[in-house]
């Protein structure tokens, strides 16, 4: 799992290392929407992070207001279970 984890986030470093600073600044988001991309699969992994990485690019055009969006946080799913009423 660490070695797809970090074979996924590879092009997104080097995207950031070298094309990233040949442009100015362009991002709507904070954070940039490669941290972003980093961050998510860090946090939840290959697959579900990439989801959060895709749908976050897919909402960085002209008519989206941007602004700050984090990552959201990786919920544990026995708390989601311990909270829910009891019938």
């Amino acid at each position: 799992m660490v070695t797809l984890r970090r074979t996924i986030q590879a092009p997104i470093r080097v995207y950031r290392r070298y094309i990233s600073p040949i442009k100015p600044a362009t991002c709507r988001f904070y954070p940039t929407c490669s941290a972003y991309a980093l961050e998510a699969i860090e946090v939840h992994g290959p697959l579900k992070g990439s989801w959060l990485a895709a749908k976050r690019i897919a909402r960085c055009h002209p008519f989206h207001p941007g602004g700050l969006d984090p990552v959201p946080p990786l919920q544990d799913e026995s708390a989601e279970k311990d909270s829910a009423p009891a019938t």
